[in-house]
C-alpha cells in the first residue's frame, strides 16, 4: 500500500497531510523535524518522502542521510512556505505517476531481456537436438528422446513468439 511521509515543521502540516491523504487515498504521516523523519523511516517504508526545503537546507549532510535512509521512496523536496496544498498534491501525484511509468518501462525491459534469453536457449536446444538427430549412429531409443526435446523446444518457441506478438499488440 502506498504511504507518504512529510518532513516539515511548518504550522498547518497536519491539515496539509490530511488533504493529501484524502486526495490521493493513502496514509500520510508528518514528522516535524529531520530527526523524527529519520526515526519514521527506520520504523517503516514509504512510497514517497516529502521534505521541506528549509529543513533540507539547514543541514545538507543530514538531508543526504535522510535521502539514503528513504530507500526506494520517491524523494521530493518542496518549499512549504511558498507552496500551497494544491501544489503539493500536484507534485506528489506527478511523482507517483512518473514512478509508475518508470516501473512499467523497467518491467517491459526486463520481460524483453528474459524473452530474448529464452529464445536464444530454445534456439540452441532446437539446433543441437536436430544436429544430434542427424547423426547416423543414434539409437532408436535416443532418437525418440531427442525428438521429444526438439518438440518441447519448438512448442516453447511458439509460445514465446505468441507472447511477443501479444506484448507488441
Amino acid at each position: 500500500m502506498h504511504s507518504a511521509l512529510i518532513i516539515t515543521g511548518i504550522s498547518g502540516a497536519e491539515q496539509c497531510a490530511a488533504s493529501l491523504s484524502k486526495q490521493l487515498g493513502m496514509p500520510v504521516e508528518v514528522a516535524p523535524t529531520r530527526r523524527e523523519g529519520m526515526a519514521a523511516l527506520r520504523r517503516r517504508e514509504y512510497t514517497i518522502v516529502v521534505i521541506d526545503e528549509p529543513v533540507a537546507e539547514s543541514s545538507p549532510e543530514g538531508a543526504d542521510l535522510l535521502w539514503k535512509q528513504a530507500g526506494l521512496a520517491i524523494p521530493l523536496q518542496i518549499n512549504f512556505a511558498i507552496s500551497g496544498t494544491n501544489r503539493l498534491i500536484r507534485e506528489v501525484r506527478a511523482a507517483l505517476q512518473r514512478r509508475e511509468h518508470e516501473q512499467q518501462l523497467a518491467m517491459r525491459a526486463a520481460t524483453t531481456a528474459i524473452e530474448n534469453d529464452l529464445r536464444d536457449t530454445v534456439t540452441g536446444l532446437l539446433l543441437h537436438s536436430q544436429l544430434a538427430l542427424a547423426e547416423p549412429l543414434v539409437s532408436a531409443h535416443l532418437t525418440a528422446k531427442l525428438q521429444t526435446v526438439a518438440e518441447l523446444a519448438g512448442n516453447l518457441r511458439t509460445r514465446l513468439e505468441r507472447s511477443a506478438h501479444q506484448t507488441l499488440a
